[in-house]
């Protein structure tokens, strides 16, 4: 019993930081959002055709636009034309 209950614990821990949103710039062009994630701020600037990995455990972005969303960490940000949508 207590040996399930660790695993179980294990899993659940290991599991927890294997979730974080992505960001995909399809644009030819760098674009850039704003994270505010546990009261910091950062700016995630991607490359043309970049994609990456940010927020596992939620935050706040600010999309080009100036849209602010809150993410929960398993959303993909997509931009392509200059328009940010949430997937």
């Amino acid at each position: 019993m207590w040996k399930s209950l660790v695993v179980a614990i294990a899993l659940t821990a290991a599991s927890g930081s294997a979730f974080a949103a992505s960001a995909v710039n399809k644009d030819a062009e760098t674009r850039t959002l704003i994270v505010t994630e546990g009261g910091g701020k950062t700016e995630l600037a991607l490359a043309a055709g970049e994609t990456v990995e940010f927020c596992p455990n939620g935050c706040f972005v600010t999309l080009p636009n100036g849209d602010l969303e809150a993410l929960t960490g398993s959303e993909t940000v997509e931009i392509s034309g200059g328009i940010a949508r949430i997937k």
